[in-house]
C-alpha cells in the first residue's frame, strides 16, 4: 500500500532523512520507533506531503505521489496528530467532517453520502454519542477517539500515526492500541505508527522499523529488531532483553538509566 524509496528530507542545509526506504502493507500495524529527534515525525510530514522531499520516491496504492499537494496526497493518505492539536470550541461531528474537505466540490457542499461516511466513523470508534459534544470537553482518550474517526472520515488506505497514544494513561494507550490494530487487520489498512514505547511497539505491531540519525537502522519482525546489540546502541544505553511470560514477544528493560 505505501513504497517509501531512496527518500532524502533536508531543512535548510541539514539533512535530516538518509536514504529511507520501507514498505507498509495492506492489513498491517508498521511501528516507527527510535530516539528523540531521528527522524520520525519528519517522515510521517514527508509521506503526507505537509514537507518537501529532496530525492526518493513515495507510492501510494500504486501511485507516485512524490510530487503531489497535500490535498491530492490526502485522497490516499490520511495522518492522526497527536490529540492536543484538536480546536476546543468545535464539536465531535464538526471535527471529523473535517475528514471529508479532499472530496468537496468548489462549493464546499457536503453530499448525503458525506454526511453517512462521518456517521460510519464517529460508530467505527464509538464516539457517535459526543457528536454534539464540543472538543475541549472531551478527555484525551477521547479525543484522540475523535482524531481517529477524522481520518476513517477520510476513507483513506493507508493512516499514518504520529503518537497516538502519548499523554493517556495506561487504559486509553491499550484501548487505543487494541483499536488500531483491529483497523488494519479487520478493515484492512495500513498504518504507520511512530511509538516511543518500545514493549507496546512490540505487543501492537506487527512489524517494526528503527530509525536513528536519519536512517532505518533495522526493520522486521520485533524479535528481528529489539535485540540487545541494536537497540542498547541506538538508544545509548545497556539493556535487558526478555521473551514476554504472556505473548513471547521481546520485553525491554534498561539496565542502567543516564545520569543527568
Amino acid at each position: 500500500m505505501l513504497r517509501i524509496r531512496n527518500l532524502f528530507v533536508q531543512y535548510g542545509n541539514r539533512l535530516v532523512l538518509r536514504d529511507v526506504s520501507l514498505d507498509l502493507r495492506r492489513g498491517e500495524v508498521l511501528a516507527l520507533i527510535g530516539p528523540n529527534g531521528s527522524g520520525k515525525s519528519t517522515l510521517v510530514r514527508a509521506v503526507s506531503g505537509v514537507i518537501p522531499v529532496a530525492r526518493g520516491n513515495i507510492w501510494a496504492d500504486e501511485q507516485d505521489v512524490t510530487h503531489q499537494s497535500p490535498m491530492q496526497r490526502a485522497r490516499k493518505i490520511a495522518v492522526v496528530p497527536q490529540a492536543i492539536s484538536l480546536p476546543p470550541a468545535f464539536t465531535v461531528w464538526q471535527t471529523v467532517l473535517m475528514g471529508r474537505t479532499p472530496y468537496l466540490n468548489f462549493l464546499g457542499q457536503l453530499s448525503q453520502r458525506d454526511e453517512q461516511i462521518v456517521t460510519q466513523a464517529l460508530k467505527r470508534v464509538d464516539v457517535l454519542h459526543l457528536s454534539q459534544r464540543c472538543v475541549g470537553e472531551l478527555s484525551g482518550g477521547e479525543a484522540q477517539r475523535v482524531l481517529l474517526a477524522r481520518a476513517l472520515a477520510q476513507s483513506t488506505p493507508i493512516l499514518l500515526m504520529d503518537e497516538p497514544t502519548a499523554h493517556l494513561d495506561l487504559k486509553y494507550q491499550v484501548s487505543i492500541l487494541h483499536m488500531i490494530r483491529k483497523l488494519a487487520h479487520d478493515d484492512g489498512l495500513a498504518i504507520l505508527l511512530i511509538l516511543h514505547d518500545l514493549n507496546l511497539a512490540a505487543e501492537y505491531s506487527d512489524r517494526l522499523a528503527l530509525l536513528a540519525d536519519g536512517q532505518i537502522n533495522a526493520i522486521g519482525l520485533a524479535g528481528e529488531v529489539l535485540v540487545a546489540d541494536i537497540i542498547g546502541p541506538t538508544y545509548g544505553l545497556p539493556v535487558h532483553i526478555v521473551s514476554h511470560p504472556l505473548h513471547g514477544r521481546p520485553f525491554v528493560t534498561a539496565l542502567d538509566a543516564p545520569r543527568v
